[in-house]
């Protein structure tokens, strides 16, 4: 969601901030994982609004790094998941905007091929994210609900509104008191409220203005919402599958999940705009993501999942990788050869490392 805190609030231009002891502790990882937004399609991902930063590297010092100065390091730190060293400032450019409301259009696509259509013939839209029901079958396999959005001028707001244009209001989450019990999400529940969500998204008005923490981060009126998982939590399954192979992908991946007793309760997919970044996740074409309770018929569902990416060309967003096997990994990133031979001459003293990049051999 990168491209969606960037595009918020302040003057285009650069902006330090300093991360350590601040509010803007999760800054660092952004850019070592180079977050994206529901706008990737048209302005990227983090890597492209960032002008330099201050990374301490494995010998203790501290570097500046940019496109002119130290270059190779930089591309190779954004999107490199933390392993070149600890981002200490980041320069980053911001867009201005005029409010916190966004003006959202809501497209309903009967099917998946009707919602890759909708985001193909919008790529003009800043936003673009469908909330897709991946348990739907036959002729409404994929069945979507596309969300576009623009920010609202002040003029676009009530008038009640227009005084205080970045003022909203406050909203009582629902809270989610206790951990589920593991059975709560099966493919009838999950299945009951895709269908009345559907329902009601095919009902709303076509237009509206809501506010930017409605938009960006619907997940945060339900407090606590990872409870519903259960006691052993979830497992997020993120792939990008190349724009020549999306629909076939993408259809294959959603009859297996819909052919399974599983359900996610989570389905969003988004397009994606070209790659910029040495090491980063978003090429150009679709990338889905499901959420999944842990258990074992679910990680084995996960693998299968995993095989149709790698047979359409995808890759995985490791940011979002708790379980990725180093086999199926190693055929899945494009330059993966190039940032490993990369680190080994960078970093002979394997300084920095994860329990992830020891997984995948990084």
């Amino acid at each position: 969601m990168l491209a969606d805190v960037i595009n918020t609030f302040l003057p285009r231009g650069w902006f330090p901030f300093v991360t350590p002891g601040t509010k803007f502790v999760t800054l660092g990882g952004m850019a070592a994982t180079d977050v994206h937004g529901k706008n990737h399609h048209s302005e990227g991902s983090f890597v492209q609004h960032i002008d330099w930063i201050d990374l301490m590297t494995p010998d203790g010092r501290v570097r500046r790094c940019s496109r002119q100065k130290n270059a190779e390091l930089f591309h190779w730190t954004i999107g490199g998941m933390g392993l070149t060293g600890i981002i200490l400032t980041i320069a980053f450019r911001l867009r201005k905007v005029d409010t916190s409301w966004i003006r959202q259009k809501t497209i309903v696509a009967q099917n998946l091929h009707a919602a890759i259509d909708v985001f193909e013939q919008t790529l003009s839209s800043t936003y673009a994210v469908a909330w897709i029901d991946c348990l739907s079958r036959g002729r409404h396999l994929g069945r979507s609900l596309i969300m576009l959005g623009e920010h609202a001028q002040t003029g676009d707001l009530p008038d009640e509104r227009q005084m205080s244009p970045f003022e909203i209001p406050r909203k009582k989450p629902i809270i989610v008191p206790f951990k589920l019990p593991s059975l709560t999400l099966n493919r009838w529940s999950v299945g009951l409220f895709n269908s009345v969500y559907y329902w009601k998204g095919a009902r709303r008005p076509r237009h509206s203005i809501i506010d930017y923490e409605t938009y960006f981060y619907p997940l945060d009126a339900l407090y606590g919402w990872n409870k519903i998982y259960g006691r052993n939590g979830f497992a997020q399954f993120q792939c990008a599958i190349p724009l020549s192979e999306s629909l076939a992908g993408l259809k294959q991946i959603l009859e297996t999940v819909s052919q399974s007793s599983s359900g996610s309760f989570l389905a969003v997919l988004k397009r994606f705009g070209p790659s910029a970044g040495y090491f980063s996740f978003p090429i150009e074409g679709y990338t889905l993501t499901l959420d999944f309770p842990v258990t074992p018929k679910n990680l084995s569902l996960l693998n299968q999942l995993d095989d149709i990416a790698i047979r359409h060309g995808g890759r995985f967003y490791l940011a979002k990788d708790s379980r990725v096997p180093l086999s199926t990994y190693r055929q899945s990133h494009d330059h993966q050869k190039d940032y490993i031979q990369f680190l080994a001459q960078y970093d002979q003293g394997k300084v920095f490392a994860s329990e992830q990049s020891k997984r995948l051999g990084l």
